[in-house]
């Protein structure tokens, strides 16, 4: 009898011009929820514009996804936190500001809050917490929001505490 092989289809979002090239940008962004249930958020206020995403970036050349979500969740909020279950993967296709066509290959993560270090360097953004479903209401991009659908309807399968 022949083995049966499970392929998970990645989801994509974002839209995409046929035949333009979008550069591979691995990602890996947090979910990280307070003891009232509510999730981190940073809210990106630029001079014409506010933008609210979970808190994440990435991945630097010979980073593991765990240490680049330490590392820019820290960064976007000041908290240090260790990643944990993995909650969802997905593409986001955009243009940056400059232009730039990018194809965002996003780890999504819960989250263990660690301590508060201090060591936040993104001055134009800010942590805000969220009850998880107004935070889909705000995301900018659709595949963050797909995530934290993907998250609350998981429940606590993944250690989470989605209301």
């Amino acid at each position: 009898m022949a083995s049966i092989e499970t392929i998970e289809a990645v989801p994509q979002f974002g839209l995409c011009e046929a035949g333009a090239p979008y550069q591979a940008r691995p990602c890996a962004f947090g979910i990280a929820v307070d003891d009232k249930g509510r999730i981190a958020l940073v809210r990106i206020a630029r001079e014409t514009y506010v933008n609210w995403d979970l808190p994440g970036g990435m991945i630097d050349p010979g980073e593991s996804e765990a240490v680049a979500l330490a590392r820019e969740f820290c960064e976007e909020t000041g908290w240090a936190v260790t990643a944990g279950a993995l909650v969802a993967r997905a593409e986001q296709f955009t243009i940056t500001r400059t232009g730039e066509r990018r194809r965002n290959q996003c780890g999504f993560f819960l989250c263990e809050l660690v301590e508060m270090t201090g060591g936040k360097i993104e001055d134009d953004h800010e942590l805000v917490w969220l009850d998880p479903h107004e935070a889909l209401t705000r995301l900018r991009h659709p595949a963050a929001a797909w995530a934290v659908t993907h998250w609350l309807r998981m429940g606590r399968v993944c250690g989470g505490r989605p209301r």
